[in-house]
């Protein structure tokens, strides 16, 4: 067995570094300040240690534009680099000073606060840059040093006579990246990227107005002010996530939600203060915002970052897909700042953390239930479609979710499944010893089936979101001996069948002779007439839809997997003749068959009428004829 060293061409480095280094050349900026945040938080450990001395004065990182001569500069006010140490952490690509520094006084001072990792980001500037400079001079007071680099192998560096500790990047962009050279497009990356770097970040100057005047005021009355140039700071390094909870109040809270969306003008339900150190650090805030039932939500508004420094706010498959729902912030040192989403989505830290940010949001719900449910049922309409959509997509939340899921009846009473299912037992339960839940999808287009289930006592719950049809099928395997029904699926007594068999006042020929003046006045295709023996007091014509079919449909439209092509099936349902009503036995009685057939009709269309189902013509007509016979 042979063994030896994999060799790399340096002169082929740079084409790789420019093309596949990070999947967004935009990354660099993010890259270099994140070297400049490095730089000076080693400066604050060293002076904690005692190794620093000197002053360390305003730390303000600085980004500077010069679109005439074509260059953006980073410069930092940290630790420095002196010529050795140029040669050391430059010239070694994937070398990286931060990690050796962390290294090295990890026993002696708090280094978790500390970015880099790969010794890469340095050279993310080659993707938009010709030619690199570094000017820098180290907290040691040694001399300056410039190293010149213009993305070959080769590199010129030479003593600079640099007066100020730190250091300046300065990247002489490139043609093909002109863009980077507009104040506009630097300003949207730094709002991106460095929004909350932990060290201020300056981009230029800002007009401010102060009271300059002792009191003197103007021919108007109007206090006078001074206008006067103050610096850009374009972040704020202390955001709330970063601060300890029991320090926070809810103003601090909303305000930073502001922060974050301020072009989002609805406030947020609550919120979830991350605040994790074993077995990972993490920290972070999520919001509950408003969820429409339509689910028209934008998956964008979750923000992940390392150590304040974002990374993405595309987090589908890094965290689970129901928590793509919330808003806010989610910071662990844990997660690498590789920006690929793959990379990140096979990750095993993320995916721990993934499951431990579960867990939390379930702890929190489950809190905020047993602290003060009056409230909690108030905003429950504003968050069931975020727990609903917990429930189907995650078995470990659906879990937990059973002690604050909520079911609100028709009279606007709330349950737990449990509580549900233990008040609705001994009325709900029919023949063959199974559980019915009854539910309605639409309270006003079907409360004439609410009513005939309310007259006998039963409770209707409300299933109204898009994902209700989903639902009721996760509901029936967890309720033992259970079937969760629309309320419409059927009459009352089929839908509970108590075994209760009601004489018939019609026999079987006078329902034969019956069923073809119903199916003159009616769609064949669309009806199916069915006979049956119920109480006068009942309708004298039900329009129903089998409670399979209808859910198979509604699954399938909502991307249930095809389920056998149904999706495609045309609306089925049957029309339930009430044999004993006296409307009916006046139909047979009738000797005129064209009265016999208005009568048919009229009761035909009253029936649709009740589902919302009587349109266009036949709606018209339907108004001209009760005119008449009123």
């Amino acid at each position: 067995m042979a063994k030896g060293k994999i060799k790399v061409q340096t002169e082929n480095i740079f084409p790789i570094i420019k093309k596949f280094l990070y999947s967004d050349h935009e990354i660099f900026l993010r890259e270099l300040i994140a070297n400049a945040t490095d730089a000076t938080k080693k400066l604050h450990a060293l002076a904690s240690l005692g190794e620093f001395k000197g002053d360390i004065g305003n730390d303000t990182i600085e980004v500077i534009l010069d679109k005439k001569a074509k260059t953006l500069t980073v410069r930092d006010k940290g630790i420095g680099m002196s010529e050795e140490e140029i040669k050391k952490y430059i010239n070694q690509i994937a070398f990286s000073g931060a990690e050796e520094f962390v290294n090295k006084f990890k026993d002696k001072t708090d280094t978790n606060n500390i970015i880099g990792k790969f010794g890469l980001g340095f050279y993310s500037s080659f993707m938009v840059a010709e030619r690199v400079e570094i000017l820098s001079k180290n907290y040691k007071d040694e001399s300056g040093a410039h190293w010149e680099c213009d993305g070959s192998p080769e590199y010129n560096i030479k003593q600079a006579a640099k007066t100020e500790r730190g250091t300046d990047v300065i990247l002489h962009i490139a043609e093909d990246s002109t863009d980077f050279l507009e104040e506009s497009r630097i300003k949207n990356l730094l709002d991106k990227y460095c929004k909350f770097m932990p060290i201020a970040i300056k981009f230029g100057t800002k007009t401010e107005y102060i009271d300059n005047s002792k009191g003197k005021k103007d021919k108007e009355g109007n206090i006078e002010k001074e206008a006067i140039q103050v610096d850009n700071i374009i972040n704020n390094p202390t955001p709330a996530w970063t601060k300890a909870p029991a320090t926070l109040s809810d103003d601090d809270y909303k305000n930073f939600y502001r922060e974050l969306y301020p072009y989002n003008f609805e406030e947020s339900l609550f919120h979830i203060h991350l605040n994790v150190d074993y077995p990972f650090n993490l920290t972070g805030i999520l919001y509950f915002p408003k969820i429409k039932p339509n689910m028209e939500v934008q998956k964008d508004k979750i923000q992940l970052y390392s150590r304040q420094v974002f990374i993405t706010d595309s987090v589908e498959g890094i965290v689970p897909d129901f928590l793509t729902l919330l808003h806010g912030v989610i910071d662990s040192p844990d997660i690498p700042l590789n920006v690929s989403r793959s990379y990140l989505q096979s990750d095993g830290n993320v995916k721990k953390i993934s499951s431990h940010i579960t867990k939390k949001v379930a702890d929190k719900l489950e809190e905020l239930f047993k602290k003060d449910r009056e409230d909690f049922e108030k905003k429950w309409d504003d968050i069931k479609i975020f727990i609903e959509y917990g429930m189907l997509s995650d078995e470990k939340f659906n879990e937990r979710a059973q002690k604050f899921a909520l079911y609100k009846n028709t009279e606007g009473k709330y349950f737990t499944l449990e509580e549900l299912t233990e008040k609705i037992k001994p009325l709900q339960t029919d023949k063959d010893d199974k559980l019915v839940v009854l539910y309605t999808s639409d309270v006003e287009t079907q409360h004439t089936y609410i009513q005939s289930a309310n007259d006998k006592g039963y409770e209707v719950i409300i299933l109204n979101s898009p994902l209700s049809s989903h639902l009721v099928g996760k509901l029936e395997q967890q309720v033992e001996k259970s079937t969760f029904t629309r309320v419409d699926a059927d009459t009352i007594d089929k839908l509970i069948n108590k075994n209760e068999e009601i004489p018939s006042k019609l026999s079987d020929a006078e329902k034969e002779t019956l069923k073809p003046v119903i199916e003159e006045v009616i769609s064949k295709e669309k009806f199916t007439v069915q006979f049956e023996s119920m109480n006068e007091t009942d309708q004298p014509m039900t329009i129903v839809q089998p409670e399979f079919m209808r859910r198979m449909k509604e699954m399938s439209k909502m991307g249930g997997g095809g389920m056998m092509g149904m999706g495609n099936f045309p609306e089925m349902y049957n029309l339930v003749v009430n044999v004993n009503h006296p409307l009916i036995s006046k139909m047979l009685k009738e000797k005129d068959n064209n009265k016999q057939k208005e009568i048919a009709k009229q009761t035909a269309d009253l029936a649709l009428l009740s589902q919302n189902m009587l349109k266009g013509e036949e709606l018209t007509n339907f108004i001209k004829r009760s005119i008449e016979l009123i």
